[in-house]
């Protein structure tokens, strides 16, 4: 164009179906880009070491007027002229003013992109993403999220850790109609999630938003991972009450067969207090039987039981692909289990080809049966490599069961041990097996 850019022109200005510049005849490198959208936006064009470069001023509107970006881009131009890319200073600023919050989003969403990696050289999971961003929202938002990324310091850290560690983000609030969330703190969150800071601030050095680490030096508390084993009585207890779960599903499937043949009058009969599907018996005598986690249990299909080897041969674990021997006891529960037409899964729950859900609440009503109300979940685990190790397995043989790549998460049991190595998957679950099943005996 002719003449100098006005408000007129700016406003006249209509879209066309590519995006085009309308050029400032006074100021060189000076004009009004309008997108196939309609907006419109100022920019510059200018060289910076003999490279050209574009420098987006910002849309039109308040602030932004042809007069007041005119004189953005003169000193724009002038800080080019001294030596100083308004592009890189553009970027300098935006890094100087990020939030703790901010890098945290941008983390979270680098790892639901897979670009976060693991120490196992693989892709966070969608659950520790989850485990991540309920960190960072209960813990590291409320403490550091308005800090620059830039101010942080290691001092920050450490008060960090003490505050947590002393319950200053335990909250307790309704989230839902239904949900409640519970936050406590202590010292094992509090060194989870400064490990978690020091993965954010890691991806904040490869990205170049700053020049170190200031986790990195930091002592947290040890973390005193619960190590809870079902000792010989503890495993015939639970063999009861799981006993009774499957006897009193049974009768229930007999009441409702017969409810079902009488023309199905009246209300169907309700399954007892103590009934538990097959899924679940079943899920929770496997973790006992093969020292899997639950998500390896609940998600197996029946296409990856290798019965003629004896393996699980799982596509996805929490360490990449992963083969699990199994024991005979283990394969005969697992060719137990219904097999219902179009679900893969070996566990299978009220959702056409889904697996089963839920069976965090049905172990909490199964442990209370049995006697075990400290017993999570994920310590059948913990009683399949107690067992082991006290029945003679070698510590890398355990290891090698449980899918453990650092040979320091299965020497935990070492204490346990007493005997050189053999075979272990077998003699394991047959020992598991053989307690469970003394309690069907004596029920």
């Amino acid at each position: 164009m002719a003449g100098r850019l006005t408000l007129q022109i700016v406003k006249a200005a209509k879209p066309a179906a590519a995006r085009y510049t309308l050029w400032d005849a006074e100021l060189k490198g000076f004009g009004l880009r309008v997108n196939s959208d309609g907006t419109k936006s100022y920019a510059l064009k200018y060289l910076f070491n003999g490279r050209q470069r574009w420098h987006t001023i910002g849309k039109h509107g308040s602030p932004w007027t042809p007069d007041t970006a005119r004189n953005e881009a003169l000193r724009l131009l002038a800080q080019a002229r001294n030596g100083t890319d308004p592009q890189e200073a553009k970027r300098a600023q935006a890094t100087a003013d990020l939030t703790v919050s901010e890098l945290c989003d941008l983390y979270l969403a680098a790892a639901r992109a897979g670009q976060i990696l693991t120490k196992f050289d693989e892709p966070k999971k969608a659950s520790t993403i989850l485990t991540d961003g309920s960190r960072i929202e209960r813990h590291i938002k409320p403490l550091l999220g308005r800090k620059r990324v830039q101010d942080v310091t290691p001092d920050h850290i450490e008060t960090f850790l003490h505050d947590v560690a002393a319950g200053k983000t335990a909250l307790d609030v309704k989230t839902g109609v239904r949900g409640r969330a519970i936050v406590e703190g202590g010292r094992g969150a509090a060194t989870r999630t400064v490990g978690l800071l020091g993965g954010i601030f890691a991806f904040a050095v490869r990205r170049r938003l700053r020049t170190d680490n200031p986790v990195r030096g930091v002592q947290r508390f040890k973390d005193k991972r619960n190590e809870r084993f079902l000792s010989g009585v503890e495993l015939q207890g639970l063999g009861q009450a799981l006993s009774a779960c499957d006897e009193a599903w049974r009768q229930h499937a007999q009441d409702l067969a017969a409810w079902t043949e009488g023309g199905g009058r009246g209300k169907p009969p309700r399954p007892p207090l103590h009934a538990e599907s097959p899924s679940v018996t079943g899920a929770i005598r496997l973790l006992l039987l093969t020292g899997a986690r639950k998500s390896e249990v609940l998600h197996l299909q029946w296409s990856h039981v290798d019965r003629e080897h004896g393996y699980l041969r799982l596509p996805t674990s929490k360490t990449g692909a992963k083969a699990i021997p199994i024991g005979t006891a283990a394969l005969l529960l697992i060719e137990a289990q219904p097999r219902l037409a179009c679900n893969p899964f070996v566990f299978t729950g009220s959702v056409p080809g889904r697996p089963f859900v839920g069976l965090a609440k049905a172990w909490e009503r199964i442990r209370a049966r049995a006697g075990l109300p400290d017993v999570r979940l994920h310590d059948l685990r913990h009683s399949f490599a107690s067992v082991g190790a006290s029945s003679g397995s070698s510590l890398p043989l355990l290891g090698a069961i449980l899918g453990h790549r650092d040979p320091k998460t299965t020497q935990r049991y070492a204490h346990i041990a007493r005997d050189p190595a053999r075979a272990a998957a077998d003699q394991v679950s047959d020992l598991i097996s053989a307690s469970l099943g003394s309690a069907r005996r004596t029920s």
